[in-house]
């Protein structure tokens, strides 16, 4: 993804820890997939990642950087 650092300078930062990085979108930011706003970008660190949701969301991927990047929409 070409634009990655300036999608982020975009988002508002969320959870940082060994796995995942998230940002959530506060400015309505159009996902790279699908084009239309996303509600929380998840970029994963580790090559295996477990994802815990408490609801059902679609979810549209990239790779940046050797990284599985999730936009998920609610």
């Amino acid at each position: 993804m070409e634009d990655f650092d300036e999608l982020v300078s975009s988002l508002t930062p969320r959870e940082d820890n060994e796995a995942i990085k998230s940002y959530q979108n506060t400015t309505a930011v159009a996902c790279p997939a699908c084009e239309k706003p996303f509600d929380d970008m998840v970029v994963c660190k580790e090559t295996f990642t477990s994802l815990n949701l408490d609801f059902e969301m679609d979810l549209c991927t990239t790779i940046h950087d050797d990284s599985v990047v999730l936009f998920t929409h609610k």
